[in-house]
């Protein structure tokens, strides 16, 4: 039996022998660097590439894209307007049902960028996760 395994991003991972009780949310940090936050923004670049976007949509989303990767190319990208593209973009895929239908090619790099973002990416995380 063999396991290929694409891209994967975890934020906290529980291994429990018995119950365990959650209270107020779990979440984690990630410390990407530079150069792979912008290889997360190309791989969602790439996923959206690959997923049939309405006409109506589409446009918008490439721009936020644009603005996106403009943004984490800065020496210091600015998190707060890094969070308000990956929302904006969120909210158009998941309207045009993409995230329904695209499954963990879109909400890996998604939920990576969120967990990156920290805590102002928490309701990106919410909103792919449900």
């Amino acid at each position: 039996m063999s396991f290929n395994i694409g891209n994967q991003q975890g934020g906290v991972v529980n291994n429990v022998a018995g119950n365990q009780s959650v209270h107020d949310g779990q979440s984690a940090l990630f410390t990407a660097g530079g150069q792979e936050v912008r290889g997360l923004v190309q791989d969602l670049r790439t996923s959206i590439e690959r997923t049939a976007l309405p006409p109506a949509i589409e446009p918008e989303v490439r721009a936020e894209l644009d603005s996106l990767d403009q943004e984490i190319a800065r020496p210091e990208p600015d998190r707060q307007a890094v969070a308000g593209r990956l929302d904006r973009i969120t909210r158009l895929l998941t309207s045009a049902g993409a995230l329904a239908t695209a499954g963990t090619h879109l909400t890996g790099p998604l939920g990576a960028l969120a967990g990156w973002l920290g805590t102002l990416g928490q309701p990106i995380l919410h909103a792919i996760t449900g």
